[in-house]
């Protein structure tokens, strides 16, 4: 199935929530445009940085506004224990959000890999590729790109579909980051259903999403979102 009709603030919620140091935040996440504005409350400026570099790896995120998230900090350890404690986790969480950043840059600056829409996650040292690719070539070479990077402990590319087209298909965007298709002549529900899932018959999902009626009834220059 199409792994892009999310809102690409559904998909850095579901980033940040799949995050061990940051699941239990709840920060709150909005997208405009392309620019995502997170809120809430952090325990320290290192998490505020993770949730910063854990946005920016989602496909489709031009900027992270962080503004919004409050550190509170808790009060200073009594046991030097507890302060150490406190210590190797910040280090941990900057060590993750170094390895996940540099994961980003090398798949971004690859030219055969660049317009692919993949999200990077991480879950510790080890990151996730979760998206679309053109060919079995490039979902290799998204996994050995990110091995290469120093730190990481592990690739996980089961979320990382390939889909023929992939970066046509994930061009056209609306301004919430939903995949959107422009129906052109010849152009049918069940052959557009057929292009985003590899299955006609999905054309029911797509008509009840758009609210379309009559599913033999569309017009050419009519935007069709395409739903996860």
């Amino acid at each position: 199935m199409w792994p892009f009709g999310k809102k690409t603030a559904d998909r850095v919620q579901e980033a940040i929530k799949g995050n061990k140091q940051l699941s239990s935040l709840g920060l709150n996440v909005a997208e405009k445009g392309g620019t995502v504005t997170l809120t809430g409350m952090a325990p320290s400026q290192a998490h505020v940085n993770l949730a910063r570099i854990v946005a920016e790896g989602v496909n489709g995120v031009k900027s992270v506004n962080v503004s919004g998230i409050q550190v509170n900090a808790p009060a200073k350890a009594a046991q030097p224990a507890d302060q150490t404690k406190v210590e190797k986790e910040t280090k941990e969480i900057e060590d993750s959000s170094k390895v996940a950043k540099e994961v980003l840059g090398a798949l971004r600056g690859n030219a055969e890999l660049k317009d692919d829409p993949i999200d990077v996650l991480q879950s510790g040292n080890s990151v996730i590729l979760r998206g679309v690719v053109d060919s079995d070539h490039e979902l290799r070479l998204a996994e050995q790109l990110a091995r290469g990077v120093t730190g990481v402990a592990g690739v996980d590319v089961s979320g990382l579909k390939v889909h023929e087209g992939a970066k046509q298909l994930a061009k056209e965007k609306d301004d919430e980051g939903e995949t959107v298709y422009t129906v052109k002549a010849g152009d049918s529900l069940s052959a557009i259903a057929q292009r985003y899932y590899g299955d006609m018959s999905q054309y029911h999902k797509i008509a009840k999403y758009n609210n379309i009626a009559d599913p033999d009834k569309i017009d050419v220059g009519q935007k069709i979102r395409i739903p996860a």
